[in-house]
C-alpha cells in the first residue's frame, strides 16, 4: 500500500507539472532557465534609463515599469508604477505573496501564446523588451542583514577532517541546531562585480607571530541564499511550518572566502575578515513558487531535534549545482557538480532557528546555505575541499593547476531544476579576481 501511495502521488506531481507547461509567443529553447513558468524578479537598466524592476522569458529581458507606464498593469491592487521604478526589489516582495503569485499569474498570462495584446504591439516591444545582452543587471534587493549559516554536513565534515579531528570531525552543536554566522551586507554585490583579492593578517605554520599581506588562498564557496518576504516585530519567533511563508525566493550565491586570514582570526569569535571582502549573488530571484514541482525531502537526520526545528515536511529542492573556472584568456573548465537537496538543515529549519532568539526579520533580508558539498569528491563545494587543503592539485586544460584561485581567474556558478520536460534556472553568478590593490 505504501508503493502504490508513492507512485501515486508520483503520478499526481507530473500531472500538475505538465499542467503547468505553457507556450509562450517568445520562443523558448528546451534547455533554458527561464520558460514561462519561471517569473523570476531583477533589477535591470538600459543607457539612458536608471535601474527599475524586470522579469525574464528566455533571454528576453521585460521592463515591468515600461509596461506599467503603458498601463499594462492598471488592473493591479497595488500601483504597478510606483512599485517597479525602485531601484530594488523591496517594495514588490512587500506586497505579499497573494499580490506577488497573482501578478507572476498576470504576467504568464500575458506572455501565453494565445494573448496578443503585447505580442501584437510592436512599438510597445520594442520600449520594453530587450535582449539580455543589452540590459545591465543589478543587486535585486536591497539586503539590510545578511546570514551565512553552516549546513552542509558533507562540507563541515570535511573541514573538520582537516583541521580538528578526522574521528569526530563535527563540533557537538553541528547536529541540534543550523549553526551560522552574522556576515557583512555591504560587501553584497550583483553577479558580474570583480572582487580584489583581501589583505589581512596571515600566520604561517613555521612562525610564532603573524604577517601581513593578500591572501594566498583565495577560495570559492558554491551556496545558495534565500531573500526574506515578510517582516517581524522585536521578540517575535517564526515557526518552521510557517518559515516558508517569511520567504519570497532564493539566488545563486558565492561566498568567497580567504582562507589562510580565516584560519588565523576566526578563534574565539569566527569569520571576520577573511569573509567580508565580497560575496556575490545571481541577479534574478527565482520564487519559491517557481521550485514548487521540485520539492524533495532533505537528508534524513539522525540526531532528534528540538520540537522548534521538528517538521514533518518536505522541506528542500532538487537544484543541480555546477562551478566552473575560467582562467584569463582560457575556456572555462568545470570543477564541481553537487545539488542543493544535499543540505542537512532546510530552509525552514534555518529561519526558524534565527528567529526564535527573537531576532526580527526584515524584507531583503539574506540567508545564505553554508558552502553545498556532496559525498562524491567532485561534488565538493569549495577548492579547499576539491583540491584537499592543497594536496590534490586540479588540474587545467592549458596544463596549470590550482589548489586556490589565481589572479585572473572567473569563477563561474550555474543551477536549475528539471524534471519531466521542465527546467527551472537561475542563470548564473560570476565573479574574477583582480589583483590585491597595493595600499592599505
Amino acid at each position: 500500500m505504501r508503493v502504490r501511495l508513492v507512485v501515486e502521488m508520483d503520478l499526481i506531481t507530473k500531472l500538475i507539472i505538465i499542467n503547468k507547461m505553457r507556450d509562450s509567443w517568445i520562443e523558448i529553447k528546451p534547455d533554458n532557465d527561464f520558460p514561462l513558468e519561471n517569473i523570476p524578479f531583477g533589477i535591470m537598466s538600459t543607457p539612458g534609463w536608471g535601474p527599475r524592476a524586470a522579469t525574464r522569458i528566455e533571454d528576453t529581458v521585460i521592463d515591468l515599469l515600461a509596461l506599467s507606464e503603458a498601463g499594462i498593469f492598471d488592473q493591479c491592487e497595488f500601483s504597478a508604477r510606483e512599485v517597479f521604478q525602485a531601484p530594488h526589489l523591496n517594495d514588490f516582495i512587500a506586497l505579499g505573496k497573494e499580490q506577488t503569485s497573482a501578478f507572476r499569474k498576470l504576467v504568464q498570462d500575458l506572455f501565453s501564446a494565445d494573448n496578443l495584446l503585447i505580442r501584437d504591439n510592436k512599438a510597445l516591444r520594442n520600449t520594453a523588451l530587450f535582449p539580455i545582452r543589452e540590459v545591465s543587471m543589478h543587486m535585486p534587493v536591497k539586503v539590510g542583514d545578511y546570514t551565512d549559516f553552516y549546513s552542509s554536513l558533507e562540507h563541515a565534515s570535511n573541514v573538520g577532517t582537516m583541521f580538528r579531528d578526522a574521528s569526530n570531525p563535527l563540533l557537538p552543536n553541528w547536529k541540534h541546531m543550523p549553526v551560522g554566522y552574522h556576515g557583512r551586507s555591504s560587501s553584497v554585490v550583483v553577479s558580474g562585480t570583480n572582487i580584489h583579492r583581501p589583505k589581512g593578517q596571515l600566520k604561517q605554520e613555521d612562525s610564532d607571530y603573524p604577517e601581513f599581506g593578500p591572501t594566498r588562498q583565495f577560495d570559492f564557496e558554491l551556496e545558495m541564499a534565500f531573500v526574506t518576504g515578510l517582516e517581524t516585530s522585536l521578540g517575535e519567533s517564526v515557526s518552521v511550518e510557517k518559515a516558508e511563508d517569511y520567504i519570497f525566493g532564493m539566488v545563486l550565491f558565492n561566498d568567497l572566502s580567504a582562507r589562510d586570514i580565516q584560519k588565523w582570526e576566526y578563534v574565539p569569535l569566527g569569520p571576520f575578515l577573511g569573509k567580508s571582502f565580497g560575496s556575490v549573488i545571481s541577479p534574478w530571484v527565482i520564487t519559491l513558487e517557481a521550485l514548487e514541482p521540485f520539492r524533495v525531502k532533505g537528508p534524513v537526520q539522525d540526531v532528534p531535534v528540538l520540537p522548534y526545528l521538528q517538521s514533518q515536511s518536505a522541506g528542500s529542492f532538487d537544484i543541480h549545482l555546477e562551478v566552473f573556472i575560467r582562467p584569463k584568456n582560457r575556456p572555462e573548465q568545470l570543477v564541481c557538480r553537487s545539488n542543493f537537496k544535499h543540505l542537512y538543515w532546510s530552509i525552514s529549519q534555518q529561519l526558524a532557528h534565527q528567529t526564535v532568539s527573537g531576532c526580527n526579520i526584515r524584507i531583503g533580508d539574506l540567508y545564505a546555505s553554508g558552502t553545498i558539498s556532496g559525498a562524491a569528491p567532485d561534488s565538493f563545494g569549495s577548492m579547499l575541499e576539491l583540491a584537499w587543503k592543497g594536496t590534490r592539485p586540479i588540474f587545467m586544460s592549458d596544463g596549470s593547476s590550482r589548489v586556490f584561485l589565481h589572479d585572473h581567474d572567473t569563477v563561474i556558478m550555474r543551477g536549475h531544476c528539471e524534471k519531466d520536460g521542465l527546467r527551472i534556472g537561475f542563470g548564473e553568478v560570476t565573479t574574477t579576481v583582480l589583483p590585491a590593490k597595493q595600499s592599505i
